[in-house]
């Protein structure tokens, strides 16, 4: 078996493994636990990568990180072509775009949120700039949500996955009635029998 999925509970390498159940390509999973106290990686990931952080992907001895990146490479490599809409088309543009602004754009005001509040009063400063950017964010997306349910075409692709994740954060924290399609793509998201098996082999994540 040459994949190795270095995964973190509760982490956004959740994506990886449900990808790989779509895909259906065998592999093993190394499980980490975060800090119970600091809620932080713990330091035997150092040892994959000198970030310490998941997910990381091994394939025969070859280190990928970036959670978009190994996700094109399990979809150029390992079986995931279905998952990507045919190169030099609009829909395959759209697709590089949402699988970057899955861990760029959306994931910028996440991780402001998640920081400052462990800040208390000291990120009052902070908190109505990072909730504008928030709803802009996730307006957008909202948007952007297809007929089908989608983010592209009729049927899920690799952005979809990526995408899921700030999907998830949005309805976790309560936004479900101003975010209705971003809520029904959540739960389609939920209901499909690779994200179950993801689920049950990763563990605790965000509530799910």
């Amino acid at each position: 078996m040459s994949l190795i999925l270095h995964h973190l509970n509760n982490s956004r390498s959740q994506r990886i493994l449900w990808l790989l159940e779509e895909i259906g390509v065998p592999y093993e999973v190394k499980f980490y636990d975060r800090d119970p106290v600091t809620n932080l990686a713990p330091s035997e990931l150092l040892a994959v990568h000198p970030l310490g952080k998941s997910p990381v992907l091994e394939d025969e001895g070859r280190i990928i990180i970036e959670s978009a990146a190994i996700a094109e490479y399990l979809c150029d490599y390992h079986g995931g072509e279905k998952l990507v809409p045919q190169r030099g088309t609009d829909d395959h543009v759209r697709h590089l775009q949402w699988m970057h602004f899955a861990e760029g754009s959306a994931m910028t005001p996440i991780l402001l949120r998640l920081y400052t509040a462990r800040l208390g009063e000291a990120a009052a400063p902070l908190e109505s700039r990072i909730a504008q950017q928030l709803d802009a964010h996730f307006s957008y997306m909202e948007s952007q949500v297809g007929e089908d349910g989608h983010f592209i075409g009729s049927d899920l692709s690799a952005a979809d996955v990526m995408l899921s994740f700030p999907a998830e954060i949005a309805i976790m924290q309560g936004m479900a009635p101003r975010y209705p399609k971003l809520a029904n793509f959540v739960n389609a998201c939920h209901d499909r029998p690779a994200w179950r098996r993801a689920r049950e082999k990763g563990g605790a994540y965000y509530g799910y």
